[in-house]
C-alpha cells in the first residue's frame, strides 16, 4: 500500500511516518516490567538479573486478577501527547500508527497470537456519545482484527471523568461497572481473551473489567496497554 509521507508527531520531522523511526528507538525502548501491572521495575540496567516473573511488591501482596499484562511504553513524555492528540482531539487516524508500536512491543505479539479473542476496554454510551469513538476499540481493531469483538464487554452508563481521582475513588467509580453481554458468554467460556486498553493508570477500570471476564469464564486474562503511568502516580 502507497503511504504517503507526514510529519512525525514527535519531533514535527518531514517527510517521515507518523512515528519516525529514529523518535521510536529513541522513546520507546524496552524496559523490565511487572509480568502482572506492567510498572516498570526500578531502573532496567540494574535489575538484569530479575527473572522475567518477578513481580512488583504490590502485586506480590495483592495478585492482580489479571494472568498478565503487557505495556509498550511509559505514559511519559512523548507518549502522553501523542495520546492526547489520539484521544481527545478527535485523532483515531493515530490508532494505525500506536497499533504497530504496540505489536512491536515485547511480549504483546505473542499474547494476541495466543488468545482466541480480543476485547476492547468499553466506553460508556454517553462517553462514546462525547468522544465520537472508543480509543480502545481503535487500536483493538489494528492489532487483531479477525479476533476483535466490540460488544463483548459492556459498561453501565456513569460517566463521570476519572482524571485526578485517587486510587480509592476509582476503585469505588468502577466496581460492579462492567459484564459480558449474555449471547458473548459461550464465546467467552474457556478462552484465552486479550484485553486492551490505551492507558492504564491504578489499574481499577482494567482490574474489574478481567473480573467480570474471569466470571463469565474466561480461562486466562492478559491486560494489553499502549501506556502505563508508573509508580509515583499509579498509587496514589
Amino acid at each position: 500500500m502507497l503511504r504517503w509521507p507526514s510529519l512525525c508527531y514527535i519531533c514535527r520531522r518531514w517527510p517521515s511516518q507518523p512515528l519516525c523511526t529514529p523518535c521510536v528507538e529513541r522513546f520507546a525502548q524496552p524496559t523490565l516490567r511487572c509480568p502482572t501491572c506492567a510498572l516498570t521495575l526500578g531502573n532496567t540496567h540494574h535489575n538484569l538479573h530479575l527473572p522475567l516473573t518477578a513481580r512488583c511488591k504490590n502485586c506480590a501482596e495483592h495478585p492482580s486478577p489479571l494472568d498478565a499484562c503487557v505495556a509498550a511504553v511509559s505514559y511519559t513524555f512523548p507518549w502522553a501527547d501523542c495520546i492526547a492528540n489520539f484521544k481527545f482531539q478527535a485523532d483515531p487516524s493515530l490508532a494505525r500508527t500506536l497499533a504497530h508500536l504496540m505489536r512491536h512491543a515485547p511480549w504483546i505479539e505473542p499474547a494476541l497470537d495466543a488468545a482466541s479473542l480480543v476485547v476492547p476496554m468499553p466506553l460508556t454510551p454517553a462517553r462514546l456519545r462525547e468522544r465520537g469513538f472508543n480509543q480502545a476499540l481503535e487500536l483493538a481493531r489494528h492489532l487483531a482484527p479477525n479476533k476483535t469483538h466490540a460488544h463483548t464487554l459492556l459498561r453501565r452508563g456513569d460517566s463521570a471523568h476519572q482524571v485526578g481521582a485517587s486510587r480509592q475513588e476509582r476503585l469505588n467509580h468502577v466496581r460492579d461497572a462492567f459484564w459480558v453481554a449474555t449471547e458473548r458468554l459461550s464465546a467467552v467460556r474457556g478462552q484465552h481473551v486479550v484485553l486492551v486498553d490505551d492507558v492504564m493508570t491504578t489499574g481499577a477500570s482494567l482490574y474489574e473489567a478481567a473480573r467480570a471476564l474471569r466470571a463469565a469464564g474466561a480461562a486466562h486474562i492478559t491486560g494489553v496497554i499502549l501506556a502505563r503511568t508508573e509508580a509515583r502516580d499509579a498509587r496514589q
